[in-house]
């Protein structure tokens, strides 16, 4: 039988099907983002060293300010699709734990998010100090989306 990181071939073909606690857990999962970044974010934790390395004056963050709804509705979409990710990952993979919950977590931001955001220091001459800011950022926020919908 084949084989997929261990696992029988037809574990991964099973998928549980969204319930209304389901859907709950996905949509508090999509809401963590935002209560994060917000934290993240602030000036007293990383916002200042992430606007001036960003190289955004008080000016753009005021400009940015006039579409903040329109930003976190889209940022907030974009979650659901993530915590639906993580939740076809988890319940494909079995995890039922916060340890499987959390190696989950780190193989997707290692797999997937580490290395497409070190693309924009690659790539774009953006600061080392952002990707960090950034990638911490991610990490922290895919174990809490990983945690809410898979424990």
């Amino acid at each position: 039988m084949w084989r997929l990181c261990g696992v029988p071939y037809h574990t991964y073909m099973y998928q549980e099907p969204f319930t209304g606690a389901t859907l709950f857990s996905i949509l508090v999962a999509a809401l963590a983002p935002i209560v994060i970044g917000y934290i993240w974010y602030h000036p007293s934790i990383f916002g200042a060293r992430w606007m001036r390395h960003s190289r955004i004056t008080p000016e753009l963050a005021d400009q940015a300010k006039r579409r903040m709804l329109l930003q976190v509705s889209a940022g907030f979409i974009a979650s659901i699709f993530a915590a639906c990710v993580l939740y076809f990952f988890g319940t494909a993979l079995g995890v039922a734990d916060v340890p499987g919950a959390v190696a989950l977590a780190l193989w997707c931001w290692l797999g997937f998010t580490a290395p497409a955001l070190l693309g924009s220091v690659i790539w774009e001459q953006r600061s080392l100090h952002i990707y960090l800011i950034n990638a911490s950022y991610w990490l922290v926020v895919l174990i809490v989306m990983a945690l809410i919908v898979l424990i």
